[in-house]
């Protein structure tokens, strides 16, 4: 501990607020007390038993800042912003911003309409949900729209102007207020029951249709009756999707917290109008030391805000001490009174167990998927060192292929996987400089020379600067190179490699048997098809090769384009390098018409005719000629 930051230790304040640990002047951890000299001073005790995350962090820091507050709240308010704003590495995140959808109504309007909308505001209108897909919702607004005559239409209505009804009116399924057929009053009324639907009720609904369904049946009227038989389905359908909660029958959100390894799950279980509409967990990265009551804190704080307001109870599976702070802060956002309990027995204790169950599942998934993934990244990582006789783990594995047509255009590719993942950030190509024709073995030589050469250039660089090479565009050099290809490409690789004094390990892959090449060795490696090495290895070789076709295929376009255009009287550089920038590719000029030609800069109307006929011409000259191969064959 330095000096400087000692004697900010002593001389820390008695008062609420929030602090700001640093290290290298970077914002590492923010947190709020009520008294910053009691709780900063805590984490610099040796005597403390800190979990490892704590530790970890402590030894990083040196430095922080304060802030002073009036209050337990203001302080709360301020940690919430500032973690929002800096997105310190060591605090909880949430990093789920999705917007979840709403149904909303505006009965203010003389003839609401039923939508869909991503965000609730405080507009007067009515707000359902919030649900957990676009899906649920459009099925909810499906069932309304076929069981009440509701408009669905954006028209302007009110004006005095009369529309001529649509084929919606002519079904049944719209009054069409819009040509005068109901008044605001006959329609707000079927909205009152659209709204009793949507808050729950679907008794009234159903009652009705059975009803009708059956007077319709009475009176011979089959038809009809089906239309009222499929509209009492479509209901009970949605409705059966919708567990039935009797907890009060209120909108409630039930949040439960377990631990996942490092990582801490939340699960949100949200219940509308005394049904649950959906449950949903998010993993909490780096909290899995934390307790489960300081996650929940940091996740409500992040997960509701004014694009997802919190219902007027939330029910936990632990309860911080600042409850009444979070319940103040939370009625706030919300604009009505929101309670934030802890329930110990009854049906909603029923509600905090059944959350805590779908939990403790969801960490047994991650925990599974975790170790699935890891299988086959640091797994099959481990593995390859190991066939290998590597001394160095392999973090950084470097995949390499050349493509070209028949010499032409000839592309080498670099992609990058990082402890088993593609770094597509890094991903390289290299234009084919010193060899001429298809000379793989001289092409992949040239490659590797030149990207061994700027990493060594742009290591030095950086090392002098005192930078880490690692955030360089080529100074992070890979600790294994892979070579698309069999022992002739891997020999040339190597030259390059020990022409610059380096001693990367490097390997091919043969397609053939898809065996490993090594240097110096006659036999090759044949790895289980079921190895997770084989299978990193192959996905990495896929990648260089599709990423050097690609480009090539990109620039053999280019070609194709600049030779057209080469052909084409009146088109000089200038105009050329515009058209190429325009379109790109032959194809996409070639489909142009002469209007879409004209809006390159710098072409006159003359010269996109001009253009327009050339390619037409050559277009039916090349049709010609294929139409009298096939003949002649």
């Amino acid at each position: 501990m330095t000096d400087a930051l000692r004697l900010k230790i002593e001389n820390l304040p008695d008062s609420p607020g929030c602090y700001l640990m640093k290290s290298g002047g970077r914002i590492i951890y923010v947190g709020k007390a009520k008294n910053l000299k009691n709780r900063v001073r805590q984490y610099f005790h040796e005597s403390r038993n800190h979990t490892p995350k704590v530790r970890a962090m402590v030894e990083k820091v040196d430095d922080f800042d304060i802030v002073l507050v009036d209050g337990e709240l203001e302080a709360l308010i301020l940690e919430c912003n500032l973690i929002k704003l800096h997105k310190p590495w060591y605090n909880i995140l949430l990093k789920d911003d999705k917007h979840y959808p709403y149904i909303r109504v505006n009965m203010h309007e003389p003839f609401p309409t039923v939508d869909l909308t991503r965000r609730s505001a405080k507009d007067g209108a009515k707000y359902f949900g919030p649900f957990m897909s676009a899906t649920v919702v459009r099925e909810m607004l499906d069932v309304v729209r076929t069981v009440f005559p509701i408009r669905t239409c954006t028209r302007a209505i009110g004006d005095g102007k009369v529309y001529r009804p649509c084929v919606h009116y002519e079904i049944g399924q719209c009054h069409a207020p819009c040509a005068g057929h109901i008044d605001e009053a006959g329609y707000h009324e079927i909205m009152e029951r659209v709204l009793e639907f949507l808050e729950g009720n679907d008794q009234p609904v159903r009652q009705e249709l059975t009803e009708k369904m059956r007077e319709a049946a009475a009176s011979f009227n089959y038809e009809r009756a089906a239309v009222y038989r499929d509209r009492l389905q479509a209901v009970e359908s949605v409705m059966q999707k919708q567990k039935a909660i009797v907890a009060g029958g209120g909108d409630q959100d039930v949040l439960a917290a377990v631990r996942c390894g490092d990582d801490a799950i939340v699960q949100i279980v949200m219940v509308r109008g005394g049904k649950m509409i959906g449950s949903e967990s998010h993993a909490l990265e780096r909290a899995g030391d934390e307790p489960p009551e300081e996650v929940l804190t940091s996740f409500m704080l992040q997960y509701y805000s004014e694009d997802s307001l919190p219902p007027r109870e939330i029910l936990l599976s632990h309860l911080m001490e600042d409850a009444d702070a979070l319940s103040q802060l939370l009625t706030e956002r919300r604009g009505a009174k929101v309670t934030v309990t802890r329930p110990q027995r009854g049906e909603k204790r029923q509600l905090v167990e059944m959350a805590l169950k779908n939990a403790g599942d969801a960490a047994l998934k991650r925990e599974k998927q975790l170790t699935n993934s890891r299988l086959r990244t640091i797994g099959a990582l481990e593995e390859l060192q190991e066939v290998l006789g590597m001394d160095v783990f392999p973090r950084r594995i470097e995949g390499y292929d050349i493509s070209n047509t028949q010499g032409a255009q000839s592309v080498g590719s670099m992609v990058v996987m990082i402890n088993g993942r593609p770094a597509n950030r890094d991903y390289r190509y290299f234009r084919i400089r010193t060899v001429e024709g298809a000379n793989d073995f001289a092409s992949i030589q040239e490659v590797i020379s030149r990207r061994l050469k700027h990493g060594l250039t742009e290591r030095e660089e950086r090392l002098a600067q005192g930078q880490d090479p690692v955030g360089g565009k080529f100074s992070d050099l890979p600790e294994l190179i892979l070579i698309d290809g069999g022992r002739g490409q891997l020999e040339a690789a190597l030259a390059a490699r020990d022409e610059l004094g380096l001693n990367i390990p490097m390997f091919g892959l043969a397609k053939r048997l898809e065996e490993i090449v090594l240097p110096g060795e006659e036999q090759s490696i044949l790895l289980d098809k079921h190895s997770p090495a084989l299978h990193l290895i192959q996905r990495l070789r896929d990648e260089a090769h599709r990423f050097a076709i690609s480009h090539h295929r990109s620039l053999r376009g280019a070609a194709a384009l600049r030779s057209r255009l080469d052909e084409i009287p009146g088109v000089g550089p200038v105009r050329k390098k515009a058209i190429l920038k325009h379109f790109e590719t032959m194809e996409a000029l070639e489909g142009a018409s002469m209007e879409e030609i004209c809006e390159v800069p710098g072409i006159s109307k003359q010269t996109a005719q001009t253009i327009y006929d050339c390619l037409r011409a050559n277009k039916q000259k090349e049709t010609e000629e294929e139409q009298h191969v096939q003949s002649e064959n």
